[in-house]
């Protein structure tokens, strides 16, 4: 059985499938899907792993319409995307809406790596007193972000489309909470998250790692903070998805103390 994602809503969506390197066997199996989701116009085969510093990936069109952009629909939110020019991952729905659930009211909130702005949307719908930060090296995504911030209709956002090592440093303020969706090299830039985080603020960082990496995981962290003189405290990690045999998306919840 060849696995696929929906991504879209019920007058347009968009179906990506794992290729099975079989190229009739994907194709029937695209065929297929039409056939059974009336609300899919076209059918994506991915065929590369996701590259770059913009995590993009390679598709193939193998049925419908070549405008593969779409409004994705999740808890009442709207997202407007094209998955052939941005990162997005429907399956961290559950994920996104636990990060709202632990913002508070009136945080400050910075968000590295913002994407189309699912974190953003997400948090804002829930505590929408708070203010929140994003910024975002992909130009689509930065644009799709800015329509999806009207299309949601918040207030109290603030977009920037740069570098997060040269837009961070800019920053003139601190913030009660910063998030780092962004696993394969988000170690990178911890020490910039550090400087920039209030006394007893949260950094929700992301990364990969097998169940006997924790302790190395944690190493890695204090280190980093050590660097700066940051005192900090690992509240918890917490696996997110599965992404390879025994590995997975994990979270590490860290407080900055004084």
């Amino acid at each position: 059985m060849v696995s696929y994602e929906i991504i879209g809503n019920k007058e347009k969506a968009v179906a990506i499938i794992e290729s099975s390197n079989l190229l009739k066997k994907d194709k029937k199996f695209a065929s297929e899907i039409v056939k059974k989701i009336k609300s899919v116009q076209s059918v994506l085969v991915k065929t590369s792993k996701r590259y770059g510093i913009l995590r993009k990936r390679k598709y193939k069109l193998l049925l419908g319409n070549k405008n593969t952009e779409i409004i994705h629909s999740e808890h009442n939110s709207l997202l407007k995307l094209d998955p052939q020019k941005v990162y997005f991952s429907p399956r961290e729905l559950t994920e996104r809406q636990k990060i709202a659930h632990q913002a508070r009211q009136r945080e400050k909130i910075l968000v590295l790596f913002s994407g189309i702005g699912p974190y953003i949307i997400a948090i804002k719908k829930v505590q929408p007193s708070t203010t929140v930060y994003g910024i975002e090296l992909n130009k689509y995504a930065h644009q799709y972000a800015k329509e999806n911030i009207k299309l949601n209709k918040l207030e109290n956002v603030v977009l920037i489309h740069g570098n997060v090592k040269k837009e961070v440093p800019r920053l003139k303020l601190k913030f009660d909470r910063i998030i780092m969706p962004l696993p394969k090299t988000a170690g990178k830039y911890l020490s910039l998250a550090f400087k920039k985080i209030k006394n007893n603020g949260i950094i929700n960082y992301y990364t990969w790692g097998k169940d006997e990496d924790y302790d190395s995981i944690k190493a890695e962290i204090k280190m980093e903070s050590e660097k700066i003189k940051k005192k900090i405290k690992i509240l918890n990690i917490t696996k997110v998805l599965p992404y390879a045999p025994k590995v997975y998306k994990l979270r590490v919840d860290i407080k900055c103390l004084k």
